[in-house]
């Protein structure tokens, strides 16, 4: 290899590096909130695991349409899967000068750069609170006045301070009666003008759910601010003294909850929401479904203003030709600027067991939209499922399975025929040979190619007694290939067998698997009618009888 082919490879190697450290660096942008009033201020997060990048974010470019408060720099140094990532983060404080749609500009950090914000600035709200002068006070406000039983009412708490506050300032827990109450997320901080003084902010919300009609008493709250005094020591007297305990209260509110419509249907849970989806996932798609197949089902519901714990299951795929097993709900919540946002996925394992089409009927849900004020319904269509032959499973396919046409009948009965006359003749064939073969000296028998029946046998016992449900199902179908009829058969006509058998299939088909016990199995098994089950032919010696009959 030349030099100058080295230098190539060298460069061409550097090269891809750069590339490779571009596409994965980036600066990412953030905001603690994206709707806030004038006077108040909003934190934008800058963050960047570029760690070749130096110095600090040009901040020009917000100058025009920002005033900025000021700017803090985290550094963080996290640890995934054995490799250490370092990322550095910087905390803007921006003051919005102007009202309305306000779009927070791409910020440059040497060669990156960040994407726009767009934040929605209303129109102030001037706390009418009398103590609003005092140097702590709080403000208590709900969202709406009126709601229906069980329907989401939002509470907003926010603490403000012309002075600065010790951390071991407190606010006890929200408790009302006949209500349940959920907090949305951590407390924010931030940053207000008023009277063209400057005030710390503390707030906090509450999604409150009452449980009963008529009216709902908020109780005051009370905040317990221990202050810092900024007075020099012989003005001490004039204010409240440095770290002592300040409590201030806030106003008694008073909340009217609505009894459930008279029109809402009687029979239908009671789901008072600002709006509610419903969708359905498959996987697979059921585009080319086989008999045999497992195919998970997925239905989501999410609901504006109800948490996840209202949401009722969602109605089960219970048809003919499908065999179902329902996996464990799951459930979420997540916060949003107008409260809670609840959602319940309800999962399902459906095994066709029939070919031909299978209808699945529409799944609608009945609900009360609180922000339009009436009853509305949320549904998904229905749907057929066109399910084929499994060539592999031919053997256990339901006896009272549907035909496909009339032209599936024809073969099907001509292949039946020529099976039954091949079968004559091999039996005539097998009794003649046997009938020449009483007259011949006894031979020593020749071994088998297969696996003896006991042997089968014993490796299903194992294979039960182990709680293996994919083992068990291998010398399930291999001892039932040597019996007179299908398993179907026999668990149709014996039904400890058919019960344990949708045991395993239960634990085979479920998304995430159950802790299957192979006892049941194995007794129905033992259980089955001696005349119902091959028997090893040969006894404990392997030899043949010494005088035959």
């Amino acid at each position: 290899m030349t030099r100058f082919t080295v230098l190539l490879l060298a460069l061409l190697h550097g090269l891809l590096f750069c590339t490779v450290q571009a596409q994965a660096a980036e600066l990412v942008a953030s905001v603690d909130r994206s709707r806030l009033s004038s006077g108040e201020t909003v934190e934008l997060i800058l963050e960047s695991s570029d760690v070749t990048q130096f110095g600090k974010p040009d901040l020009t470019a917000l100058e025009p349409l920002f005033e900025v408060r000021g700017t803090r720099q985290v550094n963080q140094l996290n640890t995934l899967s054995g490799e250490n990532q370092a990322t550095t983060r910087w905390i803007v404080t921006l003051l919005p000068r102007q009202n309305g749609s306000v779009v927070i500009p791409s910020v440059q950090l040497g060669e990156l750069q960040s994407q726009p914000i767009t934040l929605q600035v209303v129109e102030s709200e001037t706390p009418d609170n009398p103590n609003k002068r005092a140097a702590v006070f709080i403000d208590a406000s709900l969202d709406q006045t009126s709601v229906y039983v069980q329907a989401q009412a939002v509470l907003t708490l926010r603490i403000y301070h012309s002075v600065s506050l010790y951390d071991d300032s407190s606010l006890p827990p929200l408790q009302i009666p006949d209500a349940r109450i959920e907090q949305l997320g951590d407390s924010r901080t931030y940053e207000k003008d008023i009277d063209g003084l400057r005030h710390g902010v503390i707030e906090m919300r509450y999604a409150i759910y009452p449980q009963h009609s008529g009216e709902l008493i908020i109780p005051a709250q009370v905040f317990n601010a221990a202050l810092v005094d900024p007075q020099p020591v012989q003005d001490a007297a004039q204010g409240p003294k440095a770290g002592k305990l300040m409590p201030v209260t806030s106003a008694e509110l008073l909340l009217t909850v609505k009894a459930k419509p008279i029109t809402y249907p009687a029979d239908a849970p009671w789901l008072p929401a600002r709006s509610l989806t419903l969708s359905e996932s498959w996987n697979p798609e059921p585009d080319h479904t086989q008999v045999g197949d497992s195919l998970t089902r997925s239905l989501t519901v999410k609901a504006e203003g109800l948490s996840s714990t209202q949401l009722p299951p969602l109605p089960g795929t219970d048809v003919g030709g499908l065999r179902r097993y329902p996996d464990q709900p799951v459930l979420g919540n997540q916060n949003s600027e107008r409260g809670l946002v609840g959602s319940r996925e309800d999962r399902e394992a459906l095994v066709p067991t029939r070919t031909g089409a299978i209808e699945l009927p529409t799944v609608d849900v009945i609900w009360w939209n609180t922000f339009e004020d009436h009853l509305e319904h949320s549904s998904l269509p229905a749907r057929t499922l066109h399910v084929a032959a499994n060539p592999s499973l031919v053997a256990d396919t339901p006896a009272n399975a549907s035909p496909v046409d009339a032209s599936a009948d024809s073969e099907a009965l001509w292949r039946w025929k020529l099976s039954t006359l091949i079968l004559a003749c091999t039996t005539l064939l097998g009794f003649g040979l046997w009938w020449r073969g009483r007259w011949q000296p006894a031979v020593a028998r020749v071994a088998q190619t297969g696996p003896s029946p006991r042997t089968v046998l014993d490796d299903l016992k194992r294979a039960c007694q182990a709680n293996d449900s994919h083992a068990t199902r291998q010398a399930l179908d291999a001892w039932a290939r040597q019996q007179p009829e299908t398993l179907a058969d026999m668990a149709a006509r014996f039904v400890p067998l058919s019960d344990a058998l949708d045991g395993l299939n239960g634990a085979l088909y479920s998304e995430t698997g159950q802790h299957w016990q192979g006892d049941e199995l194995w007794r129905a098994i033992k259980a089955i009618p001696m005349a119902e089950r091959v028997q090893d032919p040969v006894g404990d010696s392997g030899l043949p009888p010494l005088y035959p009959k």
